[in-house]
């Protein structure tokens, strides 16, 4: 199976890297069930890496139903060690304007029905997590960003995401409540795949897009699906040059990250103990801990 060390996950309005050349779709299967869709594997910026449709390229799973744990793990099949996560956000703070960028470095979990760990049944693992994504992937990720300039776009670094169940956005009291919290952002997706990333030992940052101002502004009005699909637009080309440029850098010099450690004091349960089918199931994460 070919091999990339680079993954990217893009959310809605990111279904296709336009950019991507000598391109190969891979249906992988996982223990925990099918992708969102194949994985396209190709060559950016003279790097092999791997793309990813979060909801599909048809956009037919709701943010509840995305196969959070098939979807990172069939990323680590292929060899990922970096993971950029692209997905659209609402702003929480008047200073991050529609069109803006957010690289965030904390999460806030408002989620309900996610599944959010590979482990369980017989082997259990507490990773640490008070740095939700890996700060130096997310400082090449900032770094790309204010590299190239672009129009009508500012970067945030750093921030709080507030990841809800979805699929109705929020009301005004719950906007409210976490502008109070001082968040910064808010969406519905990536809080699991960080998670599962640090498990699956694999450096994760985001890049944010904004769309709206969530529905907590005054002069704003909430937040409609037919703003967020212009927005949208508007921000993936932007999007695919950051990840282009990411992409690049992170090739010629791919950062030390804690992340690609994280199980080492993490399994509890002694493995020789553990039963033989879980075992068998999280080879692909246990194997150079069995």
């Amino acid at each position: 199976m070919t091999q990339a060390k680079i993954g990217i996950i893009g959310g809605s309005g990111l279904y296709q890297m336009e950019a991507l050349q000598d391109v190969a779709e891979i249906q992988i299967d996982t223990p925990f069930g099918a992708p969102s869709d194949a994985l396209i594997v190709g060559n950016l910026a003279g790097t092999t890496v791997a793309f990813l449709a979060r909801h599909g390229r048809n956009h037919h799973l709701m943010p509840s139903e995305l196969p959070f744990r098939a979807n990172i793990h069939a990323m680590k099949q292929l060899g990922v060690e970096y993971l950029i996560s692209a997905s659209a956000v609402g702003s929480l703070k008047q200073e991050v304007k529609p069109l803006d960028m957010v690289v965030p470095d904390q999460f806030i979990d408002r989620t309900k029905h996610r599944v959010s760990t590979f482990f369980g049944e017989g082997i259990i693992a507490h990773i640490a997590f008070g740095d939700p994504v890996c700060n130096q992937l997310a400082g090449v990720l900032a770094d790309a960003v204010a590299s190239l300039e672009l129009p009508n776009v500012n970067l945030h670094q750093g921030g709080t995401y507030v990841c809800m169940e979805g699929p109705a956005f929020s009301t005004k009291g719950e906007s409210e409540l976490y502008r109070s919290w001082g968040a910064t952002i808010i969406g519905m997706t990536n809080l699991p795949e960080a998670k599962l990333a640090r498990e699956a030992e694999i450096a994760y940052a985001t890049l944010a897009l904004v769309t709206d101002y969530d529905c907590w502004h005054p002069e704003h009005d909430s937040v409609t699906v037919e703003m967020i699909i212009d927005n949208l637009h508007r921000n993936a080309t932007n999007a695919q040059k950051v990840i282009q440029e990411t992409v690049r850098r992170l090739a010629t010099n791919p950062p030390i990250s804690e992340a690609h450690s994280a199980l080492k004091y993490a399994i509890l349960t002694p493995l020789d103990k553990a039963p033989a089918a879980t075992k068998e199931k999280l080879e692909l994460l246990l194997k150079k801990y069995l």
